[in-house]
This record gives C-alpha cells, sequence and structure tokens, in this order.
C-alpha cells in the first residue's frame, strides 16, 4: 500500500483535539500528521494540532497507528478503542511497542482510586527545581489539572520514569512523550536540546533535553522550564493526589497554585522540591500528620509493644498488611496495619502509599 494520506489521519486529529486547545479557527492549517515509520499495510506516527501562539494554548497530540484495508486506511489515536487492536498487530511497531502500546486499555480512565506512579520527579535525584506552576490544565487554565511547571537545578530535564520516547512535534524539537506501564505516560515541552525518539526504550533518569523555552508546537513561554504532563490511558489526567519523587502533588484554589506533600511537609507553588527519588508500588511515606516520628510495634494493633520509631517523611518498605486497632490521620480513619520488611508495624493512617488497603496483599 501507499503511505497513507494525510487526510484521513487529520480527520481522526481534528476530531479527538479539545476545544480547549484553541483550534476553532484554522484547525487543518495547524495540523501536523508525521509518518515516521511504515511497513507493509501498516503506517505509524504522531499527530498533532499546534497551538496558537499565545500564553495559555499548548498542542494537542498523539501517536497514531493505520492500516490500509480494502475500503482504505483505517486509523486509531492514542486512547481510542481500535489503537490498542491495531498496534498490538502492526508489523511497523517493534516487540516492546506492540507489548506497549497493544495492550487493551483498562476501562477506568482515571486511576480508580490507585495514585501510585513509581516515578521520580523528572530531573535528578538529590536536586531541587522550583515548581514555578503548581497543578494546572494541559492548556493552561482547562480541565482536568494534569500538569506542573518546574525550572531550575543544572536544566537537565530526565524520564520520570523509563518506557519508550517518542518526539511528537514535526520539527523534533520541543515535546517529547514517555509512554509507561500500568498505562500511563509523561508529556515534557519547552525542551531545548531534546533527543531524537521514535519509540526508543529510556530508563529512569535517562536525559530526554533541557528546561527551555521552545514553542514549535505553538504556545508561548515567559522563561525556561519543563511543561511536564501526567496521562493515563491515552489521555490527560489529574495530577492531584498523585506522587512523583515522593511528593503528593495538591490542586489549590485556581490553576497554577496549589502545592505538593512529603510526610507532614508541604511547599507551596513557587517553592522548591527535593527530589527523592520514585516510591516503590510496595513502598509508602511516613506522615505524622503533623508530629515528628510515628511509634512502630511489634503487631498490628495498639495493644503489641513498641519496637521503636520513624521519623515522618521516612520511606518504608511493606511486605504485607493486616487488620487491627483503628486510628486517623491525614488520609483518613482505617484499621489496616503495615508490616514493614523489618518486621515491625505501622498504622496504614500514618503513611502515604497511594491506595486504600493493602499495596503488598495481606499476611
Amino acid at each position: 500500500a501507499s503511505p497513507p494520506r494525510h487526510d484521513p489521519v487529520t480527520a481522526a486529529l481534528l476530531a479527538k483535539a479539545r476545544p480547549t486547545s484553541g483550534i476553532a479557527a484554522g484547525a487543518a492549517d495547524r495540523a501536523q500528521v508525521t509518518v515516521t515509520r511504515q511497513a507493509g499495510r501498516s503506517a505509524f506516527g504522531t499527530a498533532v494540532v499546534r497551538a496558537e501562539a499565545r500564553e495559555g494554548a499548548y498542542p494537542e497530540g498523539w501517536l497514531f497507528v493505520a492500516r490500509h484495508e480494502p475500503a482504505g486506511w483505517r486509523v486509531a489515536l492514542e486512547g481510542e478503542p481500535g489503537f490498542a487492536a491495531l498496534a498490538g498487530s502492526a508489523a511497523v511497531l517493534t516487540a516492546p511497542e506492540r507489548r506497549v502500546l497493544g495492550t487493551s486499555e483498562p476501562t477506568v480512565l482515571y486511576a480508580g482510586g490507585d495514585y501510585r506512579t513509581g516515578m521520580r520527579l523528572p530531573y535528578a535525584v538529590g536536586q531541587s527545581w522550583t515548581m514555578t506552576g503548581g497543578p494546572h490544565g494541559w492548556a493552561g487554565t482547562d480541565t482536568p489539572y494534569s500538569s506542573i511547571d518546574l525550572a531550575g537545578g543544572d536544566g537537565r530535564v530526565l524520564a520520570a520514569r523509563g518506557g519508550l520516547a517518542y518526539t511528537m512535534c514535526s520539527s523534533g524539537r520541543g515535546w517529547i512523550r514517555v509512554i509507561h506501564d500500568r498505562g500511563y505516560s509523561t508529556d515534557y515541552y519547552h525542551l531545548v536540546g531534546n533527543i531524537s525518539a521514535n519509540g526508543l526504550s529510556v530508563g529512569e533518569g535517562a536525559f530526554l533535553g533541557y528546561q527551555g523555552t521552545d514553542v514549535s508546537c505553538g504556545g508561548s513561554a515567559s522563561g525556561p522550564h519543563v511543561h511536564f504532563g501526567l496521562r493515563q490511558n491515552g489521555a490527560y489526567v489529574p495530577i492531584s493526589q498523585h506522587n512523583l519523587g515522593k511528593w503528593v502533588i495538591q490542586p489549590g484554589a485556581a490553576a497554577y497554585q496549589g502545592s505538593a506533600l512529603h510526610g507532614s511537609t508541604r511547599v507551596y507553588a513557587g517553592g522548591a522540591l527535593y527530589n527523592y527519588g520514585a516510591l516503590g508500588l510496595t513502598q509508602g511515606v511516613v506522615d505524622a500528620n503533623g508530629g515528628g516520628t510515628v511509634n512502630k510495634r511489634s503487631g498490628p494493633g495498639t495493644g503489641y509493644g513498641i519496637v521503636g520509631s520513624v521519623a515522618d517523611g521516612a520511606t518504608v518498605s511493606i511486605a504485607c498488611s493486616a487488620y487491627g486497632t483503628s486510628h486517623t490521620g491525614r488520609w483518613g480513619t482505617t484499621n489496616l496495619w503495615n508490616k514493614l520488611t523489618d518486621g515491625t508495624w505501622i498504622s496504614d493512617a500514618f503513611q502515604w502509599t497511594g491506595v486504600n488497603g493493602a499495596v503488598n496483599g495481606l499476611c
């Protein structure tokens, strides 16, 4: 089959893009369809609608897979029901891509009560960058508030978690998307000196580019930073309550406000976030709810003896959980207790784990 004409991909693109991306006027003129690969009857690439060159405007973009059928080209974009089916059998994709992109999307779009990401903040562990903009929409004031702005440090923007990286803009500059496991993906915009990626496998902490002001896909930037967005199952999702670098992101009363919480330490927009690294999927961050320490006990309840304590903000690894005495912490009331890998126990009320329940099974 000959390469797919841009018309069917553009039609799918414009049907999917949101009105909040500012594409109502001249949408087709700002559509960028880039066929990065073709093999046999299938093709693959990026489909982007450039944003208007103004503050608060950001591009919309998706990976696409197309297959030539007797009636013409069948096209599916990320997040659409047919995308996984096409990707899973597309000869144009590598085996790792077919495994990741060809996985059937869960029926729950948002976190569904599980806010674990296994992600660090998108810069070096041990550095502190300024959260110049708290939770806001990918396009600014649009919802969901999927994004935060970060600046500072050595300026090197790194992958928050391992995955497959793609350059989104047809210019090859400015915007990188990394597709992770568990349905998540992350976007990094305004990059300068970014890598060239077309399904490149990257590990957590891999260099993606430098913070900058690039607007190759439209929009504007008042100063060097990275516009970092969280996606799940092919769409932007609220970044609120998700954990990045052992900070729980929380929204404010309006876009760009909000804060991040590490244990009992809260940093508001405009403050510095120290990157503690990724929180493991069976780990928790101790939250003494304003206290300095939490007691560790020999069993799941206050009837068991105290065998030590752990500091607010500490990372703990959880072996399993059981039910015991009930306690109330920042995140609510529970009778669940977590057995740590050192054999001691802490009430789940005084830990952030990302789920309302056992993170590593019951003992």
